[in-house]
């Protein structure tokens, strides 16, 4: 996982407005992740077994992931995602394959079972995305007066 340097924060107080913003982003952010840890659970996967097959499917340029780029796009430990991996292959959703190219490599696969579990989980997430259209608005930082 990657650490960001620092953020530098202006000298001068926030506004209410800005406060406001911000608070009205993390709302609907938060209903969105709600949502999102609901409609999992309804079909059989936790939210994180569904963001890690969303990640191998929509990594950039091909259908697999190693364990390290994963780790990375879920900001979370090398560790924690290997035990996601297993647990997710214990359900059927994801496979390990050697590499043919490199036998050092472990590619990250979806099975048949986990294509299809995210295909309909990722069109509902799709739908409440657009059902919140207007809502989830990104608070401008780059506006004078902005934190």
């Amino acid at each position: 996982m990657m650490k960001r340097p620092p953020q530098k924060t202006p000298g001068r107080k926030m506004s209410k407005g800005e406060f406001e913003s911000l608070a009205h982003f993390r709302y609907q952010l938060r209903r969105f992740l709600r949502f999102s840890e609901e409609v999992t659970r309804e079909h059989g996967v936790t939210s994180l077994q569904y963001l890690l097959m969303l990640q191998i499917k929509g990594f950039p340029g091909r259908e697999w992931a190693t364990v390290g780029e994963l780790a990375e796009r879920l900001q979370a430990q090398h560790h924690g995602v290997v035990s996601l991996i297993s647990r997710c292959e214990a359900a059927g959703l994801v496979k390990r394959q050697v590499s043919r190219s490199d036998k050092r490599r472990v590619e990250i696969k979806l099975t048949r079972k986990g294509n299809e579990c995210l295909e309909k989980l990722a069109r509902l997430h799709r739908g409440e995305l657009a059902s919140l259209q207007g809502e989830f608005v990104v608070p401008d930082l780059t506006a004078p007066g902005s934190p």
